[in-house]
C-alpha cells in the first residue's frame, strides 16, 4: 500500500491507474479503524480496480471541541489493517494540506435534509462532512465512494452533494456492521469504559422491540416509549429517537406518511454520543 500525505503526491500516485482507464473506489474516514471500516474497503476493493482510502479527523465538522481532541487517532494501527485487506493508497494529509489559512468556507444548502436530527443537534456538521467531502472527491475523483448506512443522514446529504456539484462519484451506502452482541461499530465504542460496553447493546435492543410495535402503536406513542425505555436505563440519556421518511428525512406523524420509514436514535452514554438507526417499514 502507497501512503501519501499531500495531494500532489496522492494525484501522482493514482495518475497511471487513470491513464489506463481503471476503476477507482474511494473510502474516505477520520481513521480509528475498525470492522465496519474495513468491510467498506473489502467492497470497494471487489467493485474497482483501485482503492484509495483516505484518514483525516476534519477539524470542520466537530460542533464541540472536546470531541475532536477526544477523537481516537491510532495510524499505525490503521496503517496494518488496511494493509491486512490489501488496500492500494492511503491518503493522510494534515489540516493546512486540506484548508488554506484564509479559505472562504462554502455555503451549501441541503434544505429540510439539514434541518432535522443531526442538523439542529450538531450545528455546522454537515457543512464540515460537506466541505471535506468534496474537496476529496475533487482531488481523488473516483468512480464509486462508500459510506456505512449507521450515519445515515451523512449519506443522503452526501448523495445530495454529489448530485448538486456534479461531482463523480457513485454513492454506494453499505449495511451497517455489529458487534456481536448487536451494538453498531463505531470509532467512539473505544471511549465506553467496560460497564458501558456492557450496556450499550441495549440501544440495539430497543430498536428491535420498537420495530415489532409499528402500526400497533401510533407513532407518537412508539417515540415515547422509546425515550422512557431509554431513560429508565441509569447509565443512558436520549438525545432523539425520530421516526422519519427514509428517502427525505422528514418525520412522519402516521405509519401511512410513507412506504418506507426509519428510526433513528441518539444515545449519551456516560459522555459517549452512540448513533444508531433501524428500518421500520
Amino acid at each position: 500500500m502507497k501512503i501519501a500525505k499531500s495531494k500532489k503526491e496522492l494525484i501522482a500516485f493514482i495518475e497511471n491507474d487513470r491513464i489506463n482507464s481503471k476503476k477507482i473506489g474511494f473510502v474516505p474516514t477520520m481513521g480509528a479503524l475498525h470492522k465496519g471500516h474495513l468491510t467498506l474497503v473489502e467492497k470497494s476493493i471487489f467493485d474497482n480496480d483501485i482503492t484509495v482510502c483516505s484518514i483525516f479527523v476534519n477539524p470542520t465538522q466537530f460542533n464541540n471541541p472536546e470531541d475532536l481532541t477526544k477523537y481516537p487517532r491510532q495510524l499505525q494501527d490503521d496503517i496494518a489493517l488496511l494493509e491486512s485487506v490489501n488496500c492500494d493508497y492511503l491518503f493522510v494529509p494534515e489540516v493546512n494540506e486540506m484548508y488554506a489559512k484564509n479559505e472562504n468556507p462554502i455555503n451549501f444548502n441541503f434544505g429540510k435534509l439539514e434541518m432535522v436530527m443531526e442538523g439542529p443537534n450538531r450545528p455546522g456538521h454537515f457543512q464540515g462532512v460537506a466541505t471535506i467531502v468534496k474537496k476529496l472527491f475533487e482531488i481523488i475523483n473516483p468512480d464509486k465512494a462508500y459510506f456505512g448506512e449507521k450515519d445515515y443522514q451523512q449519506l443522503i446529504i452526501i448523495k445530495s452533494l454529489t448530485k448538486q456539484y456534479n461531482l463523480s462519484p457513485e454513492i454506494i451506502g453499505c449495511e451497517i456492521v455489529r458487534e456481536a452482541d448487536g451494538l453498531a461499530m463505531s470509532s467512539r465504542n473505544q471511549r465506553l469504559n467496560e460497564t458501558q460496553r456492557f450496556e450499550a447493546p441495549f440501544i440495539y435492543q430497543t430498536l428491535k422491540k420498537a420495530k415489532t410495535k409499528v402500526k400497533k402503536i401510533t407513532v407518537k406513542d412508539l417515540k415515547l416509549w422509546v425515550k422512557e425505555v431509554i431513560n429508565n436505563n441509569p447509565i443512558m440519556e436520549l438525545e432523539y429517537f425520530e421516526i422519519a421518511n427514509a428517502v427525505d428525512l422528514q418525520p412522519i406523524n402516521n405509519w401511512n406518511d410513507s412506504i418506507s420509514v426509519m428510526g433513528f436514535i441518539v444515545v449519551n452514554v456516560g459522555g459517549v454520543r452512540l448513533i444508531d438507526n433501524i428500518k421500520l417499514i
